[in-house]
């Protein structure tokens, strides 16, 4: 029997096209950028599909070729050059090694680059264009994402993770290679419908309501003959991309109409819990009073709205500010991204105190740099924390005291994922009555194995969240809450799905 052979590479970011902070081609070497056979063996947040690749080859004796794996930290536009550099490297590593049975590739799935709206939908057009229309293509996502006609129409299979956290990355890429398997041998035929329900909003997994909605997708797809794959696509609400929004995606073994009704189900339910689904969201005052009368610690407060994982910079300093106003002390903050700083630190030396600006550089609606007498505690060279099975970098990172608080400062841009962030620097947590990350969820799961008390601060506004305010050029008008009479997913006399007017409907 001959041998399969396979072919997978990964092309990734999330794109803020509000985030003043553009990405080029050192974005993705600071964060990922492993050329054929160079991907570490622990995967990043969108490159699993190479690590559970190698396994599954291994496994099943087939031959992987491995393409170049790019992952840059979400920020604002990618540059035109860097996106058709990376772009065009994966489709020449296509060109020369194919021909292949199947492709499997990690995808985000929010990535916007100077004049291209829909990246990922130009990438994987060309890439069935060079692989012919027989061979499979699937792909996994990150659930903040556009999920496009065009993307669509030039894949298989698409898969995005289902928690948010996205503590099933890993997962879903061991899905990715099993579908992958199945259709090669000829026993699945994967078909997409997807469901648009005309809304956007923020979905948190942590917590009901989704966390039942993500539950009841999980039965579905374990006990439905017939289904492969569910997914909600969150969508990403920081994107002014024409497709922007939520959907329901569900890959069927070529069963277009069990597809299309559950994908109409699962939206009619999702359009149900609009306005229900997003964590409460307190000012900074509400904030430290809550965690201030917790009898428990230490309480974590999400700096949700100043989260590098959604494209801004991470260096906002309105609650560091208001706990220097009011003299809180056993508290830590991580991180502050401000690489002059870090560098200033390092060059003092660990035991110095010193004079130091640091925070609020990158945009309005940050608070003000802090002018302050700090004592560099610890510096440390190439900085790490962990996130599931990643090792995730911050680059070269402080730790300084200012005021009796504790504040990191990092290099490379990353949120909060876990408490490592902390304790790798030696930072006792037990020992704190706060701790103010910055993440919008990703950070709960570690959190919440320590915390008595998880809040959600809005401060500032560096990240668009509200999309009733967002000045948006393209993304579409006729969606909740842009506008607010949108009607739920509406059936003609017959009882099939209309997607005129400001309906949902099947794309």
């Amino acid at each position: 029997m001959t041998q399969r052979r396979a072919f997978t590479a990964v092309l990734a970011t999330e794109t803020n096209t509000f985030s003043p902070i553009r990405i080029d081609i050192d974005a993705f070497e600071a964060s990922l950028l492993a050329r054929p056979g160079e991907h570490p063996d622990t995967p990043t947040l969108c490159s699993a599909v190479v690590t559970v690749g190698r396994k599954f080859a291994e496994d099943n004796d087939w031959q992987l070729i491995e393409g170049t794996s790019a992952w840059a930290d979400p920020a604002g536009l990618v540059s035109r050059d860097c996106y058709e550099l990376l772009r065009d490297e994966i489709l020449e590593q296509l060109r020369t090694n194919g021909p292949f049975d199947v492709l499997v590739l990690g995808l985000h799935g929010a990535m916007v680059a100077a004049e291209y709206d829909d990246p990922e939908g130009d990438f994987l057009t060309r890439v069935r264009k060079i692989v012919g229309p027989t061979v499979p293509i699937i792909a996994t996502m990150d659930p903040h994402s556009h999920l496009t006609r065009k993307r669509v129409s030039a894949a298989n299979a698409l898969i995005a993770f289902k928690e948010f956290p996205h503590t099933d990355f890993v997962e879903r890429a061991e899905d990715a290679w099993r579908l992958a398997g199945e259709t090669v041998a000829g026993r699945t035929q994967p078909v997409m419908s997807v469901f648009d329900p005309k809304m956007i909003d923020v979905f948190p997994t942590s917590k009901e309501p989704m966390r039942g909605f993500v539950d009841e997708m999980i039965a579905l797809e374990a006990g439905t003959p017939g289904i492969l794959s569910l997914s909600l696509v969150h969508g990403f609400m920081a994107g002014d991309v024409p497709e922007m929004g939520s959907k329901i995606l569900v890959v069927t073994n070529d069963d277009r109409l069990l597809g299309d009704r559950v994908a109409k189900e699962l939206g009619a339910k999702l359009y149900s819990l609009r306005g229900k689904v997003r964590n409460p969201e307190l000012t900074p005052s509400e904030a430290f009073d809550k965690a201030l009368g917790c009898k428990g610690c230490p309480v974590t407060i999400a700096d949700m709205w100043d989260n590098p994982g959604g494209g801004t910079a991470g260096d906002s300093t309105i609650l560091l500010a208001e706990a220097l106003r009011r003299g809180i002390t056993g508290i830590a903050f991580g991180s502050i991204w401000d690489p002059i700083a870090v560098k200033l630190c390092h060059a003092a030396g660990e035991g110095t105190s010193m004079k130091l600006r640091f925070g609020a550089k990158s945009a309005p609606e940050t608070g003000n740099p802090i002018d302050a007498e700090v004592d560099v505690i610890r510096n440390v060279k190439n900085a790490t924390q962990i996130f599931g099975d990643s090792i995730v970098p911050i680059g070269d990172a402080t730790w300084i005291k200012v005021h009796g608080i504790d504040v990191i400062l990092n290099s490379t841009r990353a949120q909060c994922f876990d408490t490592s962030l902390f304790t790798n620097f030696g930072i006792e947590l037990a020992d704190l009555k706060i701790v103010v990350v910055k993440s919008t969820n990703h950070f709960y799961r570690s959190f919440a194995e320590i915390s008595p008390l998880i809040l959600y601060c809005s401060a500032g506004q560096p990240y668009p969240n509200d999309p009733r305010k967002t000045p948006y050029e393209k993304a579409p008008r006729d969606i909740w809450p842009i506008l607010d009479n949108t009607m739920a997913p509406a059936e003609d006399e017959q009882g099939n799905l209309k997607a005129t007017g400001r309906s949902g409907g099947l794309l």
